[in-house]
């Protein structure tokens, strides 16, 4: 069994700032890359950040300059620090992992997301 889970959603205003938060446990071999992906209310889900196992990142053009995701490899997570936040970035954050859960199984799991709430 493997688990993925954030925490670190809340509201806040815009031109603040929040840090969320995923760990993944459970039967892990390792993982590979890790990323957030959002989605807003009537829209579809959108890529925001990933990284991989050695630290090379991408992000979305939207949240360049404002947002980073880093990971700690010994905790199995993955951290997501948004500054800058506009009322556009208000969504649900999920974050996903792609994990080595068998010998030759690689399988993307996803959180349950956590709501961030930018008000103007």
């Amino acid at each position: 069994q493997v688990q993925v889970v954030e925490s670190g959603g809340g509201l806040v205003q815009t031109g603040g700032s929040l840090r969320l938060s995923c760990a993944a446990s459970g039967s892990i071999f390792s993982i590979n890359a890790m990323g957030w992906y959002r989605q807003a209310p009537g829209k579809q889900r959108e890529l925001v950040a990933t990284i991989t196992t050695d630290g090379s990142t991408r992000r979305a053009d939207s949240v360049k300059g404002r947002f980073t995701i880093s990971r700690d490899n010994a905790k199995n997570t993955v951290y997501l620090q948004m500054n800058s936040l506009k009322p556009e970035d208000t969504a649900i954050y999920y974050c996903n992992a792609d994990i080595r859960d068998g010998l030759y199984s690689v399988t993307r799991y996803w959180g349950q997301g956590t709501q961030v709430t930018v008000s103007s």
